[in-house]
């Protein structure tokens, strides 16, 4: 085996991004306080081909250096808007026949391997605050609550790794 070089891995360029069709996934980002995870998360959109990123409250949003530097570019590709509240982003989604799912730990969750997007179904995925996860009125306005399998003594994954394994996961089916 031999490391491919960047120019072998057939990347494509920002307009050609932009022209091609994108999954109906919306990334909602509820009060997330890191800077550097919101531009890895960036990154990860980028990379499986997400419509939008829509970044409420709390959360930082471009322009700034530490979402530039993990995000790598991706800010340029990926489309986003600010909300002022997650609530108001949720409901205008809902409005939008947008399916919510919220990424938590909730009675009656849906364990990750068992959860689906429908081919065509418009869905928004709902990550949390770094510290408290996503809030109480964002679970009141999903229509499902996902939640992560896990077996250690924490009881989260960092907010840019579980967006990771929760996309894997949904685009790998």
């Amino acid at each position: 085996m031999r490391k491919l070089k960047n120019d072998e891995l057939n990347r494509l360029d920002l307009k050609e991004y932009k022209t091609k069709e994108k999954h109906p996934v919306f990334i909602v980002l509820d009060n997330l306080r890191s800077a550097h995870n919101v531009g890895s998360i960036f990154r990860t959109c980028d990379a499986f081909f997400i419509e939008k990123i829509c970044l409420c409250g709390i959360t930082p949003y471009p322009p700034k250096k530490e979402i530039r530097k993990t995000a790598l570019g991706a800010t340029q590709s990926v489309d986003w808007q600010y909300y002022k509240d997650t609530s108001s982003c949720l409901k205008e989604l809902k409005a939008n026949d947008v399916r919510i799912v919220s990424i938590e730990q909730a009675e009656n969750a849906t364990q990750l391997q068992y959860a689906e997007i429908e081919d065509n179904q418009k869905t928004a995925l709902v990550f949390g605050h770094e510290v408290s996860g996503v809030s109480q009125d964002c679970i009141n306005l999903s229509d499902e609550v996902v939640e992560i399998p896990q077996h250690g003594t924490k009881h989260s994954f960092n907010v840019s790794v579980s967006l990771g394994i929760v996309l894997w996961q949904l685009m790998s089916k």
